[in-house]
């Protein structure tokens, strides 16, 4: 009878994967801030993405270390860069996984910022011009999906020009459009060396105590051509997601982040919660809070839960 009138539900549909990228052959080295995840060479990805499309995981986001960084993260949008290689192997050896690709330079830039810096400040509009070449380098290799994460003003806009120019009008756009200055994104800094060398990204990420904000941000994205947006993070901001759902008909993503994630591993080796109970329980908070796709660490192990049935 619960199963029967529960009103939110979980399913392996809802998940989007993301997968750490680097240089070499051979390497499967797992990520110290995040226990159970992996560095990655592309050679490993055909048995990486068997595992989950097997596991009916629809989609993957592919995050890059580059073998090289300089000002202003050029490795990005090389043709024979580390995640251009990615997307082609995925591609070849699971054609029908969505493959989704973070477009942001923090992993690629000397300094750790997310676009130029010109008097230690970030140029947005010159960052922009990056960013079409961004995304159209990895709608070339393959990419279904490319999903701007600096919040930078005006990016989902000039991207999608860029790729429709190109011919590549089917690419979808994930934003990320409410994206916070957040401390919960300290394990994946970690894991991709991008903290900034200097100052901040308060500039350019949102305000914690602002909502209204986020409602604008979102409006402006999907204005702009965005096909999907999203709120980062996830666990402290269900009341944006909320918000967003009832202001907006269109896909909702929520990013169950890096710290979110690093929380629960560290509570369960500590033996002071049941890790599968409360993973389920933080995922279908998201899922009740609005979001219809949820892009989480976790989506392996709920996946395995889910397809035991109730």
């Amino acid at each position: 009878m619960r199963r029967m009138v529960r009103e939110t539900s979980l399913a392996t549909d809802n998940f989007i994967y993301p997968l750490f990228i680097g240089p070499g052959s051979g390497v499967r080295r797992e990520i110290s801030s995040l226990p159970g995840q992996f560095h990655l060479s592309v050679d490993q990805l055909a048995r990486e993405a068997g595992e989950i499309e097997d596991l009916g995981i629809p989609s993957v986001i592919l995050f890059g270390l580059p073998s090289r960084k300089d000002e202003v993260g050029s490795e990005a949008w090389h043709p024979e860069g580390v995640v251009q290689q990615a997307i082609r192997a995925l591609k070849k050896a699971t054609p029908e996984l969505c493959v989704m690709v973070d477009a942001c330079f923090c992993e690629y830039t000397s300094h750790g910022h997310c676009g130029v810096i010109v008097d230690q400040a970030l140029d947005n509009d010159a960052t922009l011009e990056n960013l079409g070449r961004l995304a159209v380098s990895y709608a070339r290799a393959g990419a279904d999906v490319v999903a701007p994460s600096g919040m930078m003003d005006g990016a989902v806009g000039f991207m999608r020009e860029s790729l429709d120019e190109e011919g590549f009008e089917a690419v979808g756009i994930l934003a990320y459009a409410a994206k916070y200055a957040s401390g919960y994104y300290g394990p994946f800094r970690t894991a991709v060396d991008s903290a900034p060398a200097f100052g901040d990204r308060h500039g350019y990420q949102m305000d914690p105590g602002n909502i209204r904000e986020a409602i604008r941000e979102v409006a402006l994205d999907v204005e702009e051509g965005a096909d999907l947006v999203m709120v980062k993070p996830a666990l402290a901001y269900l009341d944006v997601i909320g918000e967003v759902r009832r202001g907006f008909d269109v896909p909702i993503a929520a990013f169950n982040v890096s710290g979110e994630y690093a929380m629960l591993k560290a509570a369960a080796e500590k033996g002071w919660i049941d890790y599968d109970r409360v993973m389920m329980e933080t995922l279908l908070s998201m899922r009740r809070a609005g979001a219809d796709l949820i892009l989480t660490y976790h989506a392996k192990e709920a996946a395995r839960i889910l397809s035991k049935g109730p």
